[in-house]
């Protein structure tokens, strides 16, 4: 039923004049039926949203495999060199003596130290840096308290409001709109997506859902209600539809089993999570913030040309958007690739240490995964391009046709 609707709108594009000859209950219909698409796609979402919602109820204990949720702030008051406990002081090994002072949970205010072996993959510390300690409190006295890690959360909320300034002061209403439409997506990120999935529901439908909910909410959120953002939202729906059959095609047939990282090991012992289907939720999830990139730039260049050139026809609107998308599409694509590489370095550098053959680094399962992604998110970018240019220039072209 969708499909043969898209075909009827493509049909239109390639026939200037066929809504001249169409009855005007059929044109309205034909104008109307974007707006019925995403009203029946929003009703499956919502039904989808219901349908795996998180409970909570079968949520596993990591604790129980002896990762612990506690964390306690401190700070270095101290850093001395010192003898390593249980060497000699004639031994060649050098380690430091470091002093915390915790700033909260039971034991606020007191002193712990803790020695460090002087090795380039420990952690330096210097008076003042702010630590994030690790806190089991089950252990013996004296072990209670240990290193996790350095304290960013400073680093972080600077960057947020600096991000977030510059947004504002360059897209004004419309960046103060996009910064709710991000703090929606990380809303349904925190609130159904990775719940649901700790849950024990299907990674891949619970990520589809949840990709056409940020898709809604981010995109009118951010753009408005307005008949571009429908425009770029069924384009989006499309794409995204394509990269989630396509991704469980190409990840069946590839039998990737999800045991790539470290994480999934320690997940695998949770009992309730299916690993593998997360190599497929992450491959939509991985798209859609790309999709609808190229969707809201595809919708908004044709409506700007119209804009511009309100004499243009169809099928000249429709050569201008995609000679756009084009351009934005090749670049996306390097985007994706370059982003995926950029976070695979260590492994990469490994792969070319240990002396491998390219076929043998691309067919690991952990590079294997990353091509994957690429090259599906890239094929469901391409696909959205035309669909998107097409639905943007009927709609943009309707008001014309009815006053023809």
């Amino acid at each position: 039923m969708v499909w043969q609707s898209l075909v009827i709108l493509a049909a239109v594009t390639e026939r200037r004049d066929l809504e001249r000859f169409l009855e005007p209950d059929v044109r309205t219909a034909l104008r109307l039926l974007p707006y019925v698409l995403v009203g029946f796609f929003a009703v499956l979402t919502l039904l989808g949203v219901v349908l795996l919602r998180p409970t909570g109820d079968v949520r596993p204990n990591l604790a129980e495999i002896g990762i612990n949720p506690q964390t306690i702030a401190a700070t270095v008051v101290e850093r001395v060199d010192a003898v390593c406990e249980g060497l000699g002081p004639d031994s060649d090994v050098v380690c430091v003596d470091v002093a915390y002072e915790l700033a909260q949970g039971p034991d606020a205010g007191s002193t712990i130290t803790q020695q460090f072996v002087v090795h380039e993959s420990n952690p330096t510390f210097k008076v003042g840096d702010d630590v994030i300690l690790d806190y089991q409190p089950g252990s013996p006295e004296g072990f209670q308290y240990s290193f996790l890690d350095r304290q960013r959360r400073p680093v972080l909320y600077v960057l947020a409001i600096l991000f977030a300034v510059i947004v504002i002061a360059l897209g004004r209403l419309r960046g103060v709109a996009a910064l709710a439409g991000l703090a929606a997506s990380v809303a349904v990120l925190l609130q159904f997506v990775i719940p649901a999935i700790l849950d024990g529901r299907s990674p891949m439908l619970v990520a589809v859902v949840g990709s056409s909910l940020i898709a809604y909410v981010a995109l009118y959120v951010a753009h408005g209600f307005t008949r571009m953002t429908t425009v770029a939202l069924l384009g989006t729906l499309a794409a995204l539809g394509l990269t989630g059959i396509l991704s469980w095609m190409v990840v069946g047939a590839a039998q990737f089993s999800g045991f790539a990282t470290e994480e999934a090991f320690i997940l695998s012992f949770a009992g309730s999570i299916n690993i593998s289907g997360l190599v497929l939720a992450g491959i939509v999830l991985g798209a859609v913030g790309a999709i609808d990139d190229v969707t809201v730039t595809q919708a908004s260049a044709v409506f700007e040309v119209h804009r511009v050139r309100p004499d243009l026809g169809r099928r000249e609107l429709v050569a201008s958007g995609l000679r756009v998308g084009r351009d934005h599409v090749a670049s996306t694509v390097n985007t994706l690739l370059l982003a995926y590489a950029g976070a695979a370095m260590p492994l990469l550098l490994f792969f070319v240490l240990a002396d491998q053959s390219i076929g043998t680094v691309l067919n690991s399962e952990l590079v294997a995964i990353e091509v994957v992604r690429t090259l599906v998110g890239s094929i469901g970018l391409v696909s959205a391009v035309p669909l998107t240019t097409w639905l943007a220039t009927v709609m943009v072209t309707e008001d014309r046709v009815e006053g023809a």
